[in-house]
């Protein structure tokens, strides 16, 4: 069934009542907002933009969630600096995720220009980094039909993230650089590094 455009809410933004619960320092003040969103889905492409600053010491992130399904995305930074993480989570013999031990972790240094694919399987969420805003486009899908397909779209998995408070590591800034700082509710995390895409 098609979808009318103009009677479509697109327009959602991420409070930061809400993002206390995946942030290192849940007390530390904050924007109102840390991020707005503008969903078009694949076909539009959907419109990112971040806040800039710290929280406690960590940059400014979006949520964070893994895909539910056979999906994949792509992000196209705009405008900015920024720096993706991907996470994939260790299985059991059944095949089930284990929210708390994760087998691969990402953290790509991005720039305007730049392309980050965020493959199927993976947890994933965007830091800025700058002094300025942080602009993305991304073609993830975004299906209308859904209760709430703006802000929290059925296609992606909040809850490990919301439980573990973020992922496996967190961005916070040290000597006016990132740094990565492990997120203790992890069980098991592989050591990590800030690296480049082409270095990916």
């Amino acid at each position: 069934m098609a979808v009318d455009h103009f009677k479509v809410q697109h327009f959602a933004l991420r409070s930061h009542e809400k993002m206390k619960e995946v942030l290192m320092n849940p007390k530390a003040k904050g924007p109102k907002n840390h991020y707005y969103m503008i969903r078009g889905g694949k076909d539009i492409t959907n419109i990112t933009v971040w806040e800039f600053g710290t929280i406690g010491g960590e940059y400014i992130k979006t949520y964070g969630h893994y895909h539910v399904g056979n999906l994949d995305e792509n992000y196209w930074i705009v405008w900015g600096e920024g720096i993706a993480l991907l996470q994939k989570r260790a299985v059991d013999k059944q095949g089930h995720p284990i929210d708390d031990e994760i087998e691969d972790f990402k953290a790509i240094k991005i720039k305007a220009g730049d392309k980050v694919y965020m493959p199927k399987n993976y947890g994933h969420l965007v830091v800025n980094i700058a002094k300025t805003y942080l602009t993305t486009a991304d073609d993830s899908p975004v299906y209308f039909e859904e209760v709430d397909p703006i802000s929290l779209p059925g296609h992606a998995d909040y809850e490990p993230i919301k439980k573990l408070k973020g992922f496996a590591y967190y961005v916070i800034e040290k000597n006016g650089k990132p740094e990565l700082i492990k997120n203790p509710n992890y069980k098991k995390v592989p050591k990590a590094k800030i690296t480049l895409p082409n270095d990916q």
